[in-house]
């Protein structure tokens, strides 16, 4: 499942989202520290995005609903202000926030132009800016992809066409070790999710897609939650990872009821 593996890379890569180690030992370390474990409004949002779809409930209300539960969970500055205000209007946003919530989309929807449209549609109730909705599009069509059997070549080509090398510093044309000595940590949908991509196109399983994750001084809860559900698509599962004892120790009962729902 594609939430679960957007949700657990959320957990494991908040560790090292803002507190990453310069000498860390990205291929050696292990994979659950003793800092900042826990999940984040990535999780949050992707599983308020999938309570609205299953329940056939209002996408906006909903996610207000679930947001605040859970206040201090990792929101931006105005994506916090739209949860708690009274008007939940779109602002502009290029932020990677609509790309790590989106990961249910490419789950739920066998139909590739209807996934496509929902995607926009979870973008564009705040972050509707094109950088904004491209993020939220490109993410659930690679989750779509590796769930129907596509290649991993078949994916990187299609992630290229959308960044390509000339117009994007972080484009998955770009291998990690290219991008490691120069890549600067933001916030932003295309700085994020190409360079997300390529850490999962560089993996072999869904270990070492977390791994190349580490490598970045990076959003990397959020490099998780975008290309987490990509990897767990592709590769049928986590391998030895237990994820599911590490998913119900770090979900409250109330999202990981949505999880699992």
């Amino acid at each position: 499942m594609a939430i679960k593996g957007a949700v657990l890379g959320d957990i494991l890569g908040a560790q090292y989202e803002f507190d990453r180690p310069k000498d860390l030992d990205w291929e050696h370390v292990a994979l659950l520290s003793d800092q900042g474990v826990g999940f984040t409004d990535d999780s949050v949002m992707s599983l308020a995005i999938k309570k609205a779809l299953v329940e056939g409930k209002d996408l906006v209300e909903t996610m207000v609903s679930v947001g605040r539960e859970y206040p201090f969970c990792g929101y931006g500055g105005r994506f916090y202000n739209w949860i708690n205000g009274e008007s939940h209007e779109s602002y502009n946003s290029w932020g990677n926030g609509s790309a790590m919530r989106v990961s249910f989309v490419g789950e739920y929807y066998e139909d590739y132009a209807e996934m496509q449209k929902m995607a926009e549609a979870t973008a564009v109730v705040s972050h509707n800016h094109p950088e904004g909705v491209k993020g939220a599009v490109v993410t659930a069509t690679c989750v779509w992809m590796a769930r129907h059997g596509k290649s991993k070549q078949e994916i990187y080509d299609y992630v290229l066409t959308q960044y390509p090398k000339e117009s994007y510093e972080s484009s998955i044309g770009y291998s990690l070790d290219e991008i490691r000595p120069r890549y600067v940590w933001t916030e932003s949908c295309q700085g994020s999710v190409p360079a997300a991509m390529r850490c999962f196109y560089e993996s072999r399983d869904y270990e070492s897609f977390l791994r190349n994750v580490f490598s970045l001084e990076c959003d990397s809860d959020t490099f998780g939650a975008i290309a987490g559900g990509v990897a767990e698509e592709f590769y049928k599962g986590f391998g030895d990872i237990d994820a599911e004892g590490l998913l119900k120790t770090y979900l409250t009962p109330e999202l990981y009821e949505i999880l699992v729902m």
